[in-house]
């Protein structure tokens, strides 16, 4: 080959692998193109999702204002007596139901088994009907259904078709999902009957099958009870039905202060590592209410019952930092009862941070909390701040 067509065929060598180096360059250009445009389609679905959930937060945020607001102005309107009233969750009296609620503006009734035993499911839907008619505010409807050795309205054939089985029963038959779908129908069939609080799940931590509460718990370690805990709260709030975690601050392996005044010597270290959980875990899931037990719990409170004790409800709201409502075990429990007269239980529960008090001795407790206001010795800040939480509860439940 000349010296010529050597020249021509490296030409033609070097204009090719110029083409395809330009070739490769506009690839890359493209790719980078390409590239960055993905970036900056992500990044914009980036923003807006962060721009819904910023309107997300900032609506609910408004609309929370905007409750808080309305709630407000509705207590300014309410006299002393009714917003005393709204304290108490009041066990359904034998006689005069409808004038007693009329005269004394109860937050709510709670039914025992008295209440539903020779009822037919029409006739209980229309006195809990003639109830909420009598009522000027919305009442909480509650009803312990645990399930298990404590209920009431599936203890009626009438009214279910079979009895709510315990938590560790359902367990047994099914894991979480047997407790979950129980927890969806039985939250059905209170509501179907007007009942919107059931006074469950039960948040104490119990191993030892001895123990009073044992049977009533779901039998776990303070994991396992938290796992129920949670489960039980969500399902509730899908259906609208309000949840109460107890027996704060746990009962543990103790004795019943139903019958007894009991006092549990366990460290405070203990109870935050095991019992305080599940509390905890009910908390974060949104519970609306948590019940405090009687027992005297040495290392918050020796001189007093939980029930009635400042330190375990400045613990709850500050180290917990629960914002719902608490309320008090039945103040007609023999672990209060014999602890401090009957007509001053209440006040003190109230004076200590309770929202709602479960009494039958409202006749007795009730003035002398007006008188209380009245007096000084329990603030009318305080009384409105609990009245707050109570209203908030039942607009939460759509009551309001």
């Amino acid at each position: 080959m000349n010296k010529k067509g050597l020249a021509m065929g490296l030409f033609l060598f070097l204009v090719l692998v110029a083409m395809g180096g330009m070739k490769w360059v506009i690839e890359q250009q493209k790719q980078q193109t390409e590239g960055s445009a993905v970036i900056q389609q992500s990044s914009s679905r980036d923003e807006t999702k962060e721009e819904i959930r910023a309107s997300q937060e900032t609506t609910s945020t408004s609309t929370q204002e905007q409750s808080e607001e309305a709630i407000a102005e509705k207590i300014a309107t309410m006299s002393l007596e009714e917003k005393v009233g709204q304290l108490f969750f009041v066990r359904v009296p034998e006689s005069n139901q409808i004038e007693e609620l009329q005269n004394y503006h109860f937050g709510g009734y709670l039914l025992f088994g008295r209440d539903t035993e020779n009822e037919t499911a029409e006739s209980l839907k229309q006195k809990i009907s003639d109830y909420q008619a009598a009522s000027a505010i919305p009442l909480l409807i509650g009803m312990d259904e645990e399930g298990g050795t404590v209920t009431r309205i599936s203890r009626n054939p009438n009214l279910t078709d079979q009895r709510f089985l315990s938590p560790q029963q359902l367990y047994a038959q099914g894991g979480w999902s047997a407790i979950e779908e129980d927890t969806a129908k039985k939250a059905g069939i209170l509501k179907a009957y007007g009942i919107n609080a059931g006074l469950f799940p039960v948040a104490d931590v119990s191993t030892d099958p001895q123990s009073f509460i044992y049977d009533r718990t779901i039998g776990m370690d303070a994991q396992g009870t938290s796992a129920f805990v949670k489960r039980v709260v969500h399902v509730l709030q899908k259906h609208h039905v309000g949840s109460t975690l107890k027996h704060f601050p746990g009962y543990g392996n103790n004795r019943d202060s139903h019958v007894e005044i009991v006092t549990d010597d366990r460290p405070l270290s203990t109870l935050r590592e095991t019992d305080f959980l599940p509390f905890a875990a009910g908390i974060k899931a949104g519970a609306d209410s948590i019940l405090v037990a009687h027992t005297i719990v040495n290392s918050i409170d020796k001189t007093v019952p939980a029930s009635i004790s400042k330190p375990v409800h400045e613990l709850l709201r500050n180290e917990l930092h629960f914002e719902g409502v608490i309320m008090t075990d039945d103040l007609d429990m023999a672990g209060l009862s014999e602890f401090i007269p009957q007509n001053e239980a209440a006040l003190q529960a109230l004076q200590a941070g309770n929202d709602l008090v479960i009494s039958s001795t409202y006749q007795e407790q009730i003035p002398f909390v007006v008188q209380a206001v009245e007096d000084g010795r329990y603030l009318e800040a305080d009384l409105n701040a609990s009245v707050k939480r109570v209203l908030l509860w039942k607009e939460a439940l759509h009551l309001l």
